[in-house]
């Protein structure tokens, strides 16, 4: 009897851990709306469901298990033409927290509390949408504001500027969502609400729990604001990815941070991959640039994963912010990529700028424009079928406005010495067709002439050179930029006003115009 007894005990406890080791559910259509998987109600077979690391996918009745351990985020990768619910501050509904531990009580920003057993079926509703073909997103590079202040700049000052009208279907954005103050995440979200568009968060390196002392621990504030930090999700004919690539402590002197990736989210980043088709575009958005620009670097053997992965798909876009400029990179077999074209890494400029530096405008929001002479601003990913086109968007400007040109104001009539002009087109690329003329003359080749931007250098020598105090935080010091052109000014044309013309295309196609006048004296 004793035996007998043992035995039950024994075999409740297995039964007991069995469930705890595992999740399984359902993911469904939620015909009625009610949040509960209702016996009418019909599950969706080939959904992908991850655990952080395996990716599966629901059989026909649209059932999935997987393991569990005490620190996972179960999540859906949501299918096209669906949507998840959105919570008050429109971050959609796809994931459960399953820490039964909860994060350390000692770290000074909260983290989640123990959750709760999972249920016996965790199931995840889903919706029907229309999802066109053609669509746009909206990418914000750092807000990272450090103060109520510097919140209120983002919000009058890119979150005022973009207009219902932009029509995108959903926002990224690139990490450092604040500035270390992990409490401001809270006043973020209810700024970035007001776009009343779905919003997925890449985490920043400033918005870590610097407490952790291993890196699955540093993003514990972050989860319980938003989530998980390596997900994806399908709209469209593109297949969208965040990650992570923070490590921190640096696992070498565990100091600082280090850019890279975890062994577990590489797996993720296998595992999903195997379930989505190679004809769609894969978008990977992600905080520290893979090409090692600013400060963190990124792990070489991580990179080298990252490109292995992706090199079968033909239509890859990267997009990155962190560095607090602007730039293009393209990818090829010298860099360790091996796919049929060019790998593009587009780093996209910041919404806080030059960390919300230079003067303040009639709105009193600090001018911004950053180490490269890009202002600041946001960008626009708009998406044809598997392929991309991108805009960056100037904040408090016409989106026409693309190139600003340094020109002197008054050149001497047939004096000695050469006159040059700079173009800094924000968007640009080497490789980019630039071109000006004066007037009605001939278009010229402009040369690439990478190098300080002599607008931005205005901004920051007007600082340093006054006698009275002026409003707002010094800029930074200009970093070298590798969007800049050069040309030279007629100084033989009659007296009088001149106009400079400078055309840019860019390799995706676009054309841009933008204009100065000069006087001939």
């Amino acid at each position: 009897m004793l035996k007998v007894f043992f035995a039950v005990v024994s075999l409740s406890v297995c039964m007991g851990l069995a469930a705890q080791s595992t999740v399984s559910g359902y993911v469904y259509v939620d015909n009625n709306n009610n949040g509960v998987f209702d016996k009418r109600e019909k599950g969706i077979g080939g959904v992908a469901v991850s655990n952080g690391k395996e990716v599966v996918l629901t059989n026909q009745k649209g059932h999935y298990q997987l393991p569990v351990d005490n620190d996972n985020i179960i999540f859906v990768v949501k299918p096209t033409g669906y949507r998840f619910r959105n919570d008050a501050h429109n971050l959609p509904e796809f994931y459960r927290i399953h820490k039964p531990q909860g994060s350390p009580s000692s770290f000074q920003y909260k983290g989640v509390e123990p959750t709760p057993p999972l249920p016996k079926s965790l199931n995840f509703a889903l919706y029907p949408q229309n999802e066109a073909s053609d669509f746009s997103v909206l990418v914000l590079g750092d807000p990272q504001p450090y103060n109520q202040d510097e919140l209120d700049f983002f919000s009058r000052g890119i979150i005022n500027d973009i207009t219902p009208s932009s029509g995108a279907a959903f926002g990224i954005s690139l990490g450092d969502i604040v500035g270390d103050n992990l409490n401001l995440h809270q006043p973020y979200k209810e700024i970035v609400a007001k776009l009343n568009r779905t919003w997925y968060n890449v985490m920043g390196n400033h918005d870590m729990n610097y407490e952790a002392d291993t890196d699955v621990l540093s993003d514990e504030t972050f989860e319980k604001n938003f989530g998980p930090n390596n997900y994806s999700w399908n709209y469209g004919n593109a297949h969208f990815i965040i990650l992570d690539n923070i490590l921190y402590p640096d696992p070498r002197d565990g100091k600082g941070y280090w850019g890279g990736l975890r062994p577990d989210q590489i797996a993720f980043l296998k595992n999903n991959l195997q379930h989505v088709d190679k004809n769609k575009l894969i978008v990977v958005a992600f905080h520290i640039p893979f090409s090692n620009e600013g400060g963190g670097a990124i792990r070489p053997d991580d990179r080298k994963a990252l490109f292995d992965l992706l090199k079968d798909y033909e239509n890859c876009l990267l997009l990155s912010a962190h560095t607090h400029y602007q730039k293009q990179v393209y990818y090829n077999q010298a860099d360790g990529w091996l796919g049929k074209k060019p790998l593009h890494e587009y780093n996209v400029g910041t919404t806080s700028g030059d960390w919300y530096s230079g003067e303040l405008n009639q709105e009193g929001v600090p001018d911004g424009t950053m180490r490269d002479g890009t202002p600041r601003g946001y960008a626009f990913l708009n998406i044809s079928d598997n392929r991309y086109n991108l805009r960056y968007k100037v904040a408090g400007r016409d989106s026409s406005y693309q190139i600003a040109i340094y020109a002197p104001k008054i050149v001497v009539r047939n004096s000695r010495g050469r006159a040059p002009f700079y173009a800094n087109f924000f968007m640009g690329y080497k490789t980019d067709k630039v071109e000006y003329r004066i007037g009605n003359g001939k278009w010229t080749k402009m040369q690439h002439q990478p190098g300080f931007d002599y607008n931005y250098l205005l901004k920051v020598m007007k600082y340093d050179q006054t006698e009275t105090v002026i409003s707002g935080r010094r800029p930074s010091a200009p970093t070298s930029s590798d969007h800049i052109w050069a040309g030279v000014i007629d100084k033989n044309l009659a007296p009088g006003r001149h106009t400079i013309y400078v055309r840019a295309k860019d390799r995706l196609g676009n054309v841009f115009l933008q204009q100065q006048v000069y006087t001939v004296q």
